[in-house]
Protein backbone atom coordinates (compact mmCIF):
# COMPACT_ATOMS: atom_id res chain seq x y z
CA UNK A 1 0.00 0.00 0.00
CA UNK A 2 3.48 2.64 0.94
CA UNK A 3 4.43 1.73 -2.45
CA UNK A 4 0.93 2.76 -4.17
CA UNK A 5 0.92 5.74 -2.06
CA UNK A 6 4.24 6.98 -2.99
CA UNK A 7 3.25 6.33 -6.62
CA UNK A 8 -0.13 8.17 -6.73
CA UNK A 9 1.96 11.00 -5.08
CA UNK A 10 4.69 11.32 -7.80
CA UNK A 11 1.87 11.26 -10.49
CA UNK A 12 0.33 14.42 -8.71
CA UNK A 13 -2.75 12.41 -8.03
CA UNK A 14 -4.85 11.83 -4.77
CA UNK A 15 -3.84 9.91 -2.43
CA UNK A 16 -5.77 6.87 -1.64
CA UNK A 17 -9.60 6.93 0.34
CA UNK A 18 -10.04 5.24 3.29
CA UNK A 19 -12.53 2.65 2.62
CA UNK A 20 -15.80 4.50 5.20
CA UNK A 21 -14.94 6.84 2.80
CA UNK A 22 -15.03 6.21 -0.58
CA UNK A 23 -18.45 4.02 -0.35
CA UNK A 24 -19.76 6.66 1.87
CA UNK A 25 -23.80 5.78 2.96
CA UNK A 26 -24.82 8.56 0.99
CA UNK A 27 -23.36 7.03 -2.07
CA UNK A 28 -24.71 3.35 -1.41
CA UNK A 29 -28.31 5.64 -1.36
CA UNK A 30 -28.35 6.41 -5.06
CA UNK A 31 -27.26 3.19 -7.45
CA UNK A 32 -26.57 3.41 -10.89
CA UNK A 33 -28.99 5.37 -13.05
CA UNK A 34 -30.71 2.67 -15.18
CA UNK A 35 -31.39 3.06 -18.72
CA UNK A 36 -34.80 4.70 -19.90
CA UNK A 37 -36.89 1.59 -21.33
CA UNK A 38 -38.79 2.16 -24.46
CA UNK A 39 -41.91 2.67 -23.32
CA UNK A 40 -40.91 5.50 -21.41
CA UNK A 41 -38.73 7.15 -24.33
CA UNK A 42 -41.83 6.34 -26.78
CA UNK A 43 -44.17 8.30 -24.45
CA UNK A 44 -41.50 11.04 -23.80
CA UNK A 45 -41.54 11.54 -27.94
CA UNK A 46 -45.00 11.34 -28.16
CA UNK A 47 -46.20 13.92 -25.42
CA UNK A 48 -43.55 16.40 -27.13
CA UNK A 49 -44.63 16.29 -30.62
CA UNK A 50 -48.63 16.34 -29.48
CA UNK A 51 -47.55 19.41 -27.47
CA UNK A 52 -45.98 20.61 -30.45
CA UNK A 53 -48.79 20.00 -32.67
CA UNK A 54 -50.98 21.35 -30.58
CA UNK A 55 -49.84 24.82 -30.86
CA UNK A 56 -49.38 24.55 -34.50
CA UNK A 57 -53.10 24.12 -35.44
CA UNK A 58 -53.87 26.52 -32.78
CA UNK A 59 -54.70 30.14 -34.38
CA UNK A 60 -52.05 32.27 -35.18
CA UNK A 61 -52.57 35.24 -32.49
CA UNK A 62 -52.37 38.37 -33.89
CA UNK A 63 -49.14 40.42 -34.59
CA UNK A 64 -47.24 36.98 -34.50
CA UNK A 65 -46.25 35.98 -38.04
CA UNK A 66 -46.69 32.64 -39.47
CA UNK A 67 -43.32 31.70 -39.19
CA UNK A 68 -42.94 32.99 -35.45
CA UNK A 69 -45.93 30.45 -35.01
CA UNK A 70 -44.22 27.32 -36.59
CA UNK A 71 -41.51 28.12 -34.56
CA UNK A 72 -43.12 28.94 -31.27
CA UNK A 73 -44.69 25.28 -31.87
CA UNK A 74 -41.27 23.66 -32.89
CA UNK A 75 -39.51 25.46 -29.55
CA UNK A 76 -42.28 23.58 -27.33
CA UNK A 77 -41.36 19.90 -28.84
CA UNK A 78 -37.50 20.79 -28.45
CA UNK A 79 -37.69 22.14 -25.20
CA UNK A 80 -39.90 19.07 -24.27
CA UNK A 81 -37.59 16.49 -25.86
CA UNK A 82 -34.41 18.09 -23.95
CA UNK A 83 -36.13 17.76 -20.33
CA UNK A 84 -37.79 14.80 -20.49
CA UNK A 85 -34.90 13.72 -21.88
CA UNK A 86 -36.41 11.01 -24.65
CA UNK A 87 -33.85 11.58 -27.10
CA UNK A 88 -29.76 12.19 -26.25
CA UNK A 89 -29.92 15.62 -26.09
CA UNK A 90 -27.18 16.07 -28.91
CA UNK A 91 -29.82 14.21 -31.24
CA UNK A 92 -32.55 16.88 -30.12
CA UNK A 93 -30.25 19.56 -30.56
CA UNK A 94 -29.46 18.78 -34.38
CA UNK A 95 -33.69 17.74 -34.69
CA UNK A 96 -33.99 21.43 -33.53
CA UNK A 97 -31.73 22.44 -36.67
CA UNK A 98 -33.10 20.12 -39.14
CA UNK A 99 -36.75 21.95 -37.74
CA UNK A 100 -36.05 24.62 -39.08
CA UNK A 101 -34.99 23.86 -42.31
CA UNK A 102 -37.85 20.87 -42.76
CA UNK A 103 -40.94 23.66 -41.80
CA UNK A 104 -39.50 26.49 -43.33
CA UNK A 105 -38.95 28.99 -40.61
CA UNK A 106 -34.99 29.43 -41.72
CA UNK A 107 -32.97 28.38 -44.76
CA UNK A 108 -30.23 26.03 -44.40
CA UNK A 109 -27.61 28.32 -44.15
CA UNK A 110 -29.35 30.41 -41.59
CA UNK A 111 -30.13 27.13 -39.50
CA UNK A 112 -26.73 25.56 -39.16
CA UNK A 113 -24.68 28.69 -39.48
CA UNK A 114 -25.15 29.49 -35.27
CA UNK A 115 -23.66 26.23 -34.55
CA UNK A 116 -20.26 27.60 -35.55
CA UNK A 117 -20.79 30.86 -35.04
CA UNK A 118 -18.18 32.72 -32.94
CA UNK A 119 -20.15 32.71 -29.44
CA UNK A 120 -20.03 28.47 -29.99
CA UNK A 121 -16.71 28.36 -31.20
CA UNK A 122 -15.08 30.00 -28.31
CA UNK A 123 -16.95 27.86 -26.17
CA UNK A 124 -16.18 24.70 -27.81
CA UNK A 125 -12.12 25.94 -27.05
CA UNK A 126 -12.72 27.03 -23.27
CA UNK A 127 -14.46 23.60 -22.81
CA UNK A 128 -11.02 22.57 -24.16
CA UNK A 129 -9.00 24.64 -21.63
CA UNK A 130 -10.98 22.77 -19.07
CA UNK A 131 -9.75 19.16 -20.41
CA UNK A 132 -6.29 20.53 -20.58
CA UNK A 133 -6.29 21.62 -17.04
CA UNK A 134 -7.23 18.46 -15.98
CA UNK A 135 -4.76 16.45 -18.66
CA UNK A 136 -2.64 18.49 -17.17
CA UNK A 137 -2.54 18.29 -13.21
CA UNK A 138 -3.12 22.12 -12.49
CA UNK A 139 -6.94 20.81 -11.69
CA UNK A 140 -5.67 18.98 -8.86
CA UNK A 141 -2.59 21.61 -7.65
CA UNK A 142 -5.44 24.66 -7.67
CA UNK A 143 -8.40 22.67 -5.33
CA UNK A 144 -5.14 21.57 -3.38
CA UNK A 145 -4.73 25.35 -3.08
CA UNK A 146 -8.30 26.17 -2.56
CA UNK A 147 -9.11 23.38 0.25
CA UNK A 148 -5.61 24.65 2.06
CA UNK A 149 -7.54 28.16 2.28
CA UNK A 150 -11.09 27.50 2.96
CA UNK A 151 -10.45 23.97 4.67
CA UNK A 152 -12.49 20.86 4.44
CA UNK A 153 -16.00 21.91 5.96
CA UNK A 154 -18.16 21.48 2.75
CA UNK A 155 -20.73 24.58 3.93
CA UNK A 156 -17.71 26.94 4.31
CA UNK A 157 -15.60 25.51 1.36
CA UNK A 158 -18.60 25.89 -0.69
CA UNK A 159 -19.48 29.17 0.40
CA UNK A 160 -16.12 29.96 -0.74
CA UNK A 161 -16.31 28.83 -3.89
CA UNK A 162 -19.63 30.50 -4.62
CA UNK A 163 -18.86 33.58 -3.71
CA UNK A 164 -15.47 33.29 -5.88
CA UNK A 165 -16.94 32.33 -8.63
CA UNK A 166 -19.78 35.28 -8.77
CA UNK A 167 -16.89 37.69 -8.20
CA UNK A 168 -14.20 36.31 -10.28
CA UNK A 169 -16.81 35.74 -13.09
CA UNK A 170 -17.88 39.57 -12.93
CA UNK A 171 -14.14 41.08 -14.12
CA UNK A 172 -13.29 37.76 -16.34
CA UNK A 173 -15.87 35.08 -18.82
CA UNK A 174 -18.20 33.22 -16.68
CA UNK A 175 -17.59 30.24 -18.74
CA UNK A 176 -13.65 30.17 -17.93
CA UNK A 177 -13.99 30.62 -14.24
CA UNK A 178 -16.72 27.28 -14.45
CA UNK A 179 -14.27 25.77 -16.22
CA UNK A 180 -11.46 26.28 -13.77
CA UNK A 181 -13.08 25.73 -10.70
CA UNK A 182 -15.40 22.45 -11.93
CA UNK A 183 -12.42 20.52 -13.37
CA UNK A 184 -10.32 21.50 -9.77
CA UNK A 185 -13.54 19.54 -7.90
CA UNK A 186 -14.06 16.07 -10.41
CA UNK A 187 -10.71 14.65 -8.91
CA UNK A 188 -12.60 14.85 -5.48
CA UNK A 189 -15.68 13.22 -6.92
CA UNK A 190 -13.46 10.32 -8.35
CA UNK A 191 -11.59 9.45 -5.37
CA UNK A 192 -14.59 9.52 -3.25
CA UNK A 193 -16.25 6.72 -6.27
CA UNK A 194 -18.82 9.21 -6.83
CA UNK A 195 -19.24 8.84 -10.59
CA UNK A 196 -22.12 10.18 -12.91
CA UNK A 197 -23.55 7.12 -12.89
CA UNK A 198 -23.54 7.52 -8.80
CA UNK A 199 -23.88 11.02 -8.67
CA UNK A 200 -25.38 11.86 -4.71
CA UNK A 201 -25.84 15.70 -3.05
CA UNK A 202 -22.80 16.17 -2.65
CA UNK A 203 -21.44 15.95 -6.58
CA UNK A 204 -24.66 17.63 -7.21
CA UNK A 205 -24.15 20.49 -5.16
CA UNK A 206 -20.90 21.70 -6.19
CA UNK A 207 -21.33 21.40 -9.78
CA UNK A 208 -24.83 23.30 -9.71
CA UNK A 209 -23.24 25.50 -7.75
CA UNK A 210 -20.11 26.65 -9.87
CA UNK A 211 -21.86 27.62 -13.16
CA UNK A 212 -25.12 28.94 -11.10
CA UNK A 213 -22.53 31.40 -8.84
CA UNK A 214 -20.85 32.39 -11.96
CA UNK A 215 -23.44 33.43 -13.82
CA UNK A 216 -24.93 35.15 -10.86
CA UNK A 217 -21.50 37.12 -11.12
CA UNK A 218 -21.88 37.92 -14.48
CA UNK A 219 -23.22 41.48 -14.49
CA UNK A 220 -21.56 42.91 -12.26
CA UNK A 221 -19.10 44.83 -14.20
CA UNK A 222 -18.63 45.48 -18.08
CA UNK A 223 -16.19 42.92 -18.55
CA UNK A 224 -18.31 39.88 -17.09
CA UNK A 225 -20.05 39.09 -20.26
CA UNK A 226 -21.16 40.65 -24.11
CA UNK A 227 -24.50 41.60 -22.50
CA UNK A 228 -23.33 44.34 -20.65
CA UNK A 229 -21.53 46.18 -23.38
CA UNK A 230 -24.63 45.75 -25.52
CA UNK A 231 -26.86 47.03 -22.76
CA UNK A 232 -24.77 50.34 -22.68
CA UNK A 233 -24.68 50.28 -26.34
CA UNK A 234 -28.53 50.15 -26.79
CA UNK A 235 -29.00 52.67 -24.12
CA UNK A 236 -26.63 55.43 -25.61
CA UNK A 237 -28.25 54.96 -29.07
CA UNK A 238 -31.74 54.77 -27.90
CA UNK A 239 -30.97 57.96 -25.44
CA UNK A 240 -27.67 59.76 -25.93
CA UNK A 241 -26.81 58.44 -22.73
CA UNK A 242 -23.23 56.90 -22.16
CA UNK A 243 -22.63 54.55 -19.04
CA UNK A 244 -19.42 54.01 -18.37
CA UNK A 245 -17.25 51.47 -16.53
CA UNK A 246 -16.98 52.98 -13.31
CA UNK A 247 -20.75 53.96 -12.83
CA UNK A 248 -22.24 50.40 -14.04
CA UNK A 249 -19.89 48.58 -11.67
CA UNK A 250 -20.64 50.78 -8.75
CA UNK A 251 -24.54 50.26 -10.32
CA UNK A 252 -24.21 46.43 -10.72
CA UNK A 253 -21.17 44.97 -7.99
CA UNK A 254 -23.07 45.67 -5.11
CA UNK A 255 -25.89 43.46 -6.11
CA UNK A 256 -23.26 40.64 -7.84
CA UNK A 257 -22.63 40.08 -4.72
CA UNK A 258 -25.69 39.87 -3.35
CA UNK A 259 -27.16 37.10 -5.93
CA UNK A 260 -23.79 34.95 -5.56
CA UNK A 261 -24.74 34.89 -1.76
CA UNK A 262 -28.09 33.86 -2.95
CA UNK A 263 -27.13 31.35 -5.48
CA UNK A 264 -25.11 29.54 -2.47
CA UNK A 265 -28.42 29.57 -0.36
CA UNK A 266 -31.38 28.08 -3.03
CA UNK A 267 -28.29 25.38 -4.57
CA UNK A 268 -27.90 24.28 -0.60
CA UNK A 269 -31.61 24.25 0.22
CA UNK A 270 -32.04 22.30 -2.64
CA UNK A 271 -29.32 19.63 -2.82
CA UNK A 272 -27.87 19.68 1.21
CA UNK A 273 -24.89 17.50 0.98
CA UNK A 274 -25.04 14.44 3.59
CA UNK A 275 -21.46 14.45 3.49
CA UNK A 276 -19.99 17.76 6.00
CA UNK A 277 -16.36 17.08 5.87
CA UNK A 278 -14.24 16.55 2.70
CA UNK A 279 -11.50 13.56 3.37
CA UNK A 280 -8.73 15.25 5.72
CA UNK A 281 -5.92 13.99 3.35
CA UNK A 282 -7.02 16.29 0.62
CA UNK A 283 -5.30 18.64 3.03
CA UNK A 284 -2.33 16.47 4.34
CA UNK A 285 -1.47 15.33 0.72
CA UNK A 286 2.15 16.83 -0.07
CA UNK A 287 2.09 17.60 -4.13
CA UNK A 288 5.24 17.06 -6.10
CA UNK A 289 6.93 20.50 -7.10
CA UNK A 290 5.18 21.73 -10.32
CA UNK A 291 6.26 20.32 -13.32
CA UNK A 292 7.74 22.31 -16.44
CA UNK A 293 4.28 20.92 -18.38
CA UNK A 294 2.53 22.33 -15.67
CA UNK A 295 4.30 25.87 -15.59
CA UNK A 296 3.81 26.27 -19.27
CA UNK A 297 -0.10 25.54 -19.42
CA UNK A 298 -0.76 28.59 -16.84
CA UNK A 299 1.52 30.53 -18.39
CA UNK A 300 -0.32 30.11 -21.22
CA UNK A 301 -3.70 30.36 -19.70
CA UNK A 302 -2.83 33.47 -17.55
CA UNK A 303 -1.90 34.82 -21.19
CA UNK A 304 -5.62 34.27 -22.47
CA UNK A 305 -7.00 35.70 -19.28
CA UNK A 306 -4.65 38.96 -20.09
CA UNK A 307 -5.21 39.18 -23.50
CA UNK A 308 -9.39 38.32 -22.94
CA UNK A 309 -8.93 41.59 -19.82
CA UNK A 310 -7.68 43.81 -23.08
CA UNK A 311 -10.20 42.99 -26.16
CA UNK A 312 -11.82 46.40 -25.27
CA UNK A 313 -8.22 47.77 -26.64
CA UNK A 314 -7.41 45.19 -28.71
CA UNK A 315 -10.60 44.54 -30.55
CA UNK A 316 -9.20 41.04 -31.14
CA UNK A 317 -12.43 38.74 -30.45
CA UNK A 318 -12.28 36.29 -27.19
CA UNK A 319 -12.24 33.13 -29.57
CA UNK A 320 -9.01 34.12 -31.71
CA UNK A 321 -7.00 34.48 -28.54
CA UNK A 322 -8.58 31.52 -27.24
CA UNK A 323 -7.57 29.66 -30.61
CA UNK A 324 -4.04 31.29 -30.30
CA UNK A 325 -3.61 29.69 -26.64
CA UNK A 326 -4.49 26.72 -27.76
CA UNK A 327 -2.16 26.29 -30.84
CA UNK A 328 0.74 27.14 -28.04
CA UNK A 329 -0.20 24.22 -26.29
CA UNK A 330 -0.38 21.33 -28.30
CA UNK A 331 2.23 23.50 -30.63
CA UNK A 332 4.55 22.73 -27.51
CA UNK A 333 3.05 19.19 -27.02
CA UNK A 334 2.05 20.43 -23.49
CA UNK A 335 -0.62 17.48 -23.51
CA UNK A 336 -1.81 15.35 -26.30
CA UNK A 337 -4.31 16.96 -28.93
CA UNK A 338 -5.88 13.23 -28.97
CA UNK A 339 -6.35 12.63 -25.65
CA UNK A 340 -8.08 16.16 -24.97
CA UNK A 341 -10.24 15.15 -28.48
CA UNK A 342 -11.63 11.75 -26.81
CA UNK A 343 -12.75 13.37 -23.21
CA UNK A 344 -14.36 16.58 -24.92
CA UNK A 345 -17.83 16.75 -24.61
CA UNK A 346 -18.75 16.93 -27.39
CA UNK A 347 -22.75 16.69 -27.12
CA UNK A 348 -23.27 19.72 -24.72
CA UNK A 349 -20.99 21.73 -27.34
CA UNK A 350 -23.33 20.67 -29.97
CA UNK A 351 -26.47 21.64 -27.70
CA UNK A 352 -25.28 24.83 -26.98
CA UNK A 353 -25.38 25.49 -30.90
CA UNK A 354 -28.65 24.70 -31.33
CA UNK A 355 -29.54 26.99 -28.24
CA UNK A 356 -27.80 30.25 -29.95
CA UNK A 357 -29.88 28.71 -33.41
CA UNK A 358 -32.77 28.43 -31.90
CA UNK A 359 -31.89 31.99 -30.86
CA UNK A 360 -31.86 33.52 -33.70
CA UNK A 361 -34.79 31.77 -35.15
CA UNK A 362 -36.50 33.54 -32.64
CA UNK A 363 -35.69 37.25 -33.14
CA UNK A 364 -35.98 36.69 -37.12
CA UNK A 365 -39.11 35.23 -37.04
CA UNK A 366 -40.23 38.05 -34.85
CA UNK A 367 -41.23 35.17 -32.02
CA UNK A 368 -39.25 36.89 -29.16
CA UNK A 369 -40.70 40.08 -29.56
CA UNK A 370 -44.22 39.35 -30.09
CA UNK A 371 -43.66 36.96 -26.38
CA UNK A 372 -41.99 40.58 -24.77
CA UNK A 373 -44.76 42.52 -26.20
CA UNK A 374 -47.25 40.05 -24.28
CA UNK A 375 -45.53 40.87 -20.98
CA UNK A 376 -43.82 44.33 -20.87
CA UNK A 377 -46.94 46.81 -21.77
CA UNK A 378 -48.77 45.03 -18.83
CA UNK A 379 -46.17 47.21 -16.41
CA UNK A 380 -47.22 50.73 -17.58
CA UNK A 381 -48.29 52.60 -15.14
CA UNK A 382 -46.50 50.70 -12.27
CA UNK A 383 -43.92 52.13 -9.76
CA UNK A 384 -40.51 51.87 -10.79
CA UNK A 385 -39.23 48.84 -8.58
CA UNK A 386 -42.40 46.51 -10.52
CA UNK A 387 -41.06 47.82 -13.77
CA UNK A 388 -37.72 46.71 -13.07
CA UNK A 389 -38.73 43.10 -11.83
CA UNK A 390 -41.26 42.38 -14.30
CA UNK A 391 -38.95 43.17 -17.24
CA UNK A 392 -36.04 41.49 -15.02
CA UNK A 393 -38.38 38.43 -15.35
CA UNK A 394 -39.13 38.71 -18.97
CA UNK A 395 -35.33 38.78 -19.78
CA UNK A 396 -34.87 36.03 -17.45
CA UNK A 397 -37.15 33.56 -19.18
CA UNK A 398 -36.52 34.85 -22.86
CA UNK A 399 -32.40 33.95 -21.86
CA UNK A 400 -33.52 30.65 -20.85
CA UNK A 401 -33.81 29.97 -24.63
CA UNK A 402 -31.50 32.14 -26.42
CA UNK A 403 -28.11 34.11 -25.48
CA UNK A 404 -28.57 36.63 -22.63
CA UNK A 405 -26.61 39.50 -25.16
CA UNK A 406 -29.45 38.82 -27.50
CA UNK A 407 -32.02 38.65 -25.15
CA UNK A 408 -31.10 42.24 -23.91
CA UNK A 409 -30.86 43.73 -27.27
CA UNK A 410 -34.51 42.08 -27.57
CA UNK A 411 -35.84 43.74 -24.43
CA UNK A 412 -34.09 47.00 -24.17
CA UNK A 413 -35.79 48.53 -27.60
CA UNK A 414 -39.09 48.26 -26.09
CA UNK A 415 -38.61 48.88 -21.99
CA UNK A 416 -36.29 52.00 -22.67
CA UNK A 417 -39.32 54.23 -24.47
CA UNK A 418 -41.89 52.79 -21.40
CA UNK A 419 -39.39 54.02 -18.87
CA UNK A 420 -38.93 57.40 -20.69
CA UNK A 421 -42.93 57.75 -20.81
CA UNK A 422 -43.23 56.87 -17.34
CA UNK A 423 -40.50 59.73 -16.31
CA UNK A 424 -38.37 56.59 -15.10
CA UNK A 425 -34.33 57.02 -15.28
CA UNK A 426 -34.11 55.11 -18.27
CA UNK A 427 -30.60 53.74 -16.71
CA UNK A 428 -32.29 52.43 -14.10
CA UNK A 429 -34.68 50.28 -15.93
CA UNK A 430 -31.73 49.53 -18.64
CA UNK A 431 -29.92 47.72 -16.36
CA UNK A 432 -32.58 44.87 -15.30
CA UNK A 433 -31.63 43.87 -18.88
CA UNK A 434 -28.06 42.58 -18.26
CA UNK A 435 -28.76 41.75 -14.75
CA UNK A 436 -31.64 39.39 -15.09
CA UNK A 437 -30.71 37.26 -18.00
CA UNK A 438 -27.83 36.50 -15.71
CA UNK A 439 -30.47 33.81 -14.40
CA UNK A 440 -31.86 31.19 -16.90
CA UNK A 441 -34.09 28.53 -16.13
CA UNK A 442 -32.75 25.64 -18.79
CA UNK A 443 -29.44 23.90 -19.18
CA UNK A 444 -29.31 25.41 -22.61
CA UNK A 445 -29.40 29.13 -21.32
CA UNK A 446 -25.61 29.96 -20.81
CA UNK A 447 -21.93 28.25 -21.61
CA UNK A 448 -21.18 27.51 -17.86
CA UNK A 449 -24.88 25.63 -16.97
CA UNK A 450 -23.53 23.74 -20.62
CA UNK A 451 -20.47 22.76 -19.11
CA UNK A 452 -21.76 21.28 -16.29
CA UNK A 453 -24.15 19.59 -17.24
CA UNK A 454 -21.34 17.54 -20.08
CA UNK A 455 -19.94 16.09 -16.63
CA UNK A 456 -22.62 13.89 -16.51
CA UNK A 457 -23.48 14.54 -12.71
CA UNK A 458 -27.15 15.96 -13.42
CA UNK A 459 -30.09 15.49 -15.35
CA UNK A 460 -31.85 18.58 -16.98
CA UNK A 461 -34.89 17.78 -14.60
CA UNK A 462 -32.60 17.57 -11.76
CA UNK A 463 -31.22 21.51 -13.13
CA UNK A 464 -34.89 22.84 -13.23
CA UNK A 465 -35.68 21.98 -9.94
CA UNK A 466 -33.36 23.99 -8.89
CA UNK A 467 -32.62 27.06 -11.91
CA UNK A 468 -36.37 27.81 -11.83
CA UNK A 469 -36.49 28.48 -7.54
CA UNK A 470 -32.97 30.15 -8.28
CA UNK A 471 -33.79 32.42 -10.69
CA UNK A 472 -36.92 33.76 -8.85
CA UNK A 473 -35.04 34.03 -5.88
CA UNK A 474 -32.31 35.75 -7.26
CA UNK A 475 -34.88 37.87 -9.24
CA UNK A 476 -36.11 39.08 -5.92
CA UNK A 477 -33.06 39.03 -4.07
CA UNK A 478 -31.39 41.54 -6.69
CA UNK A 479 -35.07 43.75 -6.77
CA UNK A 480 -35.06 44.45 -3.12
CA UNK A 481 -31.21 45.25 -3.75
CA UNK A 482 -31.72 47.63 -6.01
CA UNK A 483 -34.85 49.16 -4.45
CA UNK A 484 -32.74 50.37 -1.51
CA UNK A 485 -29.36 50.60 -2.76
CA UNK A 486 -29.50 52.82 -5.48
CA UNK A 487 -31.91 55.69 -4.42
CA UNK A 488 -29.23 56.15 -1.88
CA UNK A 489 -26.05 56.16 -4.18
CA UNK A 490 -26.07 56.01 -8.15
CA UNK A 491 -30.08 57.04 -8.32
CA UNK A 492 -30.91 59.33 -6.11
CA UNK A 493 -34.29 60.90 -8.41
CA UNK A 494 -35.29 57.34 -7.37
CA UNK A 495 -37.68 56.87 -4.27
CA UNK A 496 -36.77 54.00 -2.00
CA UNK A 497 -38.23 50.80 -2.34
CA UNK A 498 -40.23 52.77 -4.95
CA UNK A 499 -42.56 53.81 -2.46
CA UNK A 500 -43.12 58.27 -3.47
Amino acid sequence: MADKSKDIEKKGGLPELPPEIKVAPEIEEHPEVPEKSTKSISIGVLISLAAGLTIAFLPTPEGLSAQGHKFLALLVTVILLWVTESLPIGVTALVAGGGLILFEIQPPAKAWEPFASPAVMFVLMIMMFGVILNEAGVAKRLLHLIIKIAGTNVKKLSLMVAMSSAMLSAIFHDATITIILLFSFLPVFAAMGITPQKSNNLSKFFILLIPLSASAGGFGTLLGGGRNPVMVETLQRITGYEMGFVEFALSNFPLAILTGLATWAVVYLIYPPKVKELPSSLTTEKLPPMSGQEKAVIGFFSLAFILWSLTDITEIHLSVVAAGVLALIFGFRLVSFNEVIKKFPWEAWVVFGAGVSMGVAMLDTGAGKWLAGQVIPMLEGQSWVVVFAGAGFMGAFMSSFMSNSAATALILPITIPMAQAMGIPEAAIALSAPIATSFIMLVIGCPPTIIAYSTGYFSQLEFIKVAVPWAIVCLIVVTLGAAIYWPLTVFPELPLLGIR
